[in-house]
C-alpha cells in the first residue's frame, strides 16, 4: 500500500488529486484490506494533533484573506528597505521569536534568513513545529507528558544556541567581501 501511496504523491499534480486525498485514499484502502478492526486503528489516530493543525491551518487561511499576511508582509518590505544584511538579521531574529509559537510549516519562503530562523524558533516551544506537537501527543499517549513549560525550557536553550550561530553564518554570509 505505501508504493502507490508514494506514487500518488509523487503523481498528484498530473492526477489532479491533492496529497491529502491520496493519503486519505491510502488509509481507507489499508483499512479495508486489513484485518484489523476499524475502531482499533481510529483509537491509534492521534485525533488531538489533528483538530490542532485543522485549526492552526484554518485560522492561517482566515489571515491571508482578510489581508493581515498581506499588510505584515508590506510594513516588513517598507521598514527593511534595501538593507540586506539588516533585513536578514531582522527576519532571521522575527521568524525565530513567532516561530516559537506559530507553526513554522505554513511560514516557510525560500529566504535563507527567513526559512532558518523559522526552522531553528521552531524548536522554543511546544508549539512551535508540527514534529513538537507530534511527539507531545505520543509522549502524552505512552503515560509519559510533557508539559509546555517542560519543553519551553529546554527549546529556548536550543533555540538561543541554534539562531545565534546562524545569525554568525548569516553575518559571514552578507559581509564576506564577493
Amino acid at each position: 500500500m505505501l508504493a502507490p501511496v508514494v506514487a500518488g504523491f509523487v503523481l498528484h499534480p498530473v492526477l489532479h488529486y491533492e496529497p491529502s486525498i491520496v493519503a486519505l485514499l491510502g488509509a481507507g484502502l489499508l483499512v479495508a484490506v486489513s484485518t484489523a478492526e476499524t475502531s482499533e486503528v481510529l483509537s491509534e489516530v492521534e485525533w488531538p494533533t489533528l483538530a490542532f493543525f485543522a485549526g492552526l491551518f484554518i485560522m492561517i487561511g482566515g489571515l491571508i484573506d482578510t489581508g493581515v499576511i498581506d499588510e505584515v508582509s508590506k510594513a516588513l518590505a517598507d521598514a527593511i528597505g534595501t538593507n540586506e544584511l539588516g533585513g536578514s538579521l531582522t527576519m532571521l531574529g522575527a521568524s525565530a521569536v513567532l516561530s516559537g509559537v506559530v507553526d513554522n510549516i505554513p511560514y516557510h519562503v525560500t529566504w535563507w534568513a527567513l526559512a532558518l530562523g523559522a526552522d531553528l524558533g521552531g524548536n522554543a516551544t511546544a508549539i512551535g513545529a508540527s514534529a513538537n506537537v507530534v511527539v507531545l501527543g505520543i509522549a502524552e499517549r505512552n503515560r509519559q507528558p510533557i508539559t509546555f513549560w517542560q519543553f519551553t525550557k529546554y527549546g529556548l536553550i536550543v533555540t538561543a544556541v541554534t539562531v545565534a550561530v546562524s545569525l554568525g553564518c548569516m553575518r559571514l554570509r552578507y559581509s564576506a567581501p564577493a
